[in-house]
């Protein structure tokens, strides 16, 4: 019979243990398991405001990376990721900020992400802060590694369902993102942009701002 080694052996058990209770913490439903989590959670951030709502199925990365501001929603199913530990990879989510269902928020491999306040996302929003590298044709994509990168949402923001925001992106203040947009580059302040990839669709601003937030109304 092989020797397991005692220390060993209680490393594993500990091991074990924690991702029982990890699993438990994250789908216990209700708001018992809400206020568990929040509970809990609030210890493992770099930073946490009050009034955060963590829903069970989230799955959350890289606590000591993430800064959170007061009045927080995050919709069933969704992730928030920042790295395995703490290191280089940063969230940022200011104050009063919803995520609808399943969207991801992704700062791993060394990106960067902030929201500003009074932003609203809808589901299945994607939001990425790096990219493979794919330049070397002579290396499959997969071991290229990845380049990070960093992306701006301003305050006032309203990101559509299904939406995807690429790298090195600054979404500016007030501006819409129509849903199922691909957003590769900046967008302008109380601009409107839909689209793949994301063009000028209209503006609050101006005589035609009726018409373009009636437009938007499926966003």
């Amino acid at each position: 019979m092989k020797y397991i080694n005692p220390v060993n052996l209680i490393k594993f058990l500990l091991n074990e243990l924690h991702t029982v209770i990890s699993f438990w913490l994250r789908w216990m439903p209700g708001k018992t398991g809400a206020y568990l989590r929040y509970s809990i959670y609030q210890r493992r951030f770099k930073s946490c405001g009050k009034n955060i709502n963590i829903p069970e199925g989230c799955t959350i990365r890289g606590f000591k990376n993430i800064e959170l501001g007061n009045n927080i929603g995050i919709g069933l199913g969704s992730s928030v990721y920042s790295g395995l530990s703490k290191g280089s990879e940063r969230i940022v989510i200011g104050n009063n900020v919803f995520f609808n269902t399943n969207v991801m928020i992704n700062a791993d491999m060394g990106g960067e992400i902030i929201v500003g306040d009074n932003v609203i996302v809808g589901p299945n929003v994607v939001i990425r802060a790096s990219n493979h590298r794919y330049k070397n044709t002579n290396i499959p994509i997969r071991e290229q590694g990845h380049k990070s990168g960093k992306i701006i949402i301003n305050n006032d923001v309203w990101i559509g369902a299904n939406s995807v925001i690429l790298p090195d992106v600054t979404i500016e203040k007030g501006s819409i993102v129509a849903a199922c947009a691909v957003v590769a580059k900046d967008v302008n302040a109380y601009t409107i942009v839909g689209g793949v990839p994301a063009k000028l669709i209209g503006t609050r601003k101006g005589s035609k701002q009726d018409k373009v937030l009636h437009d938007t109304d499926r966003i």
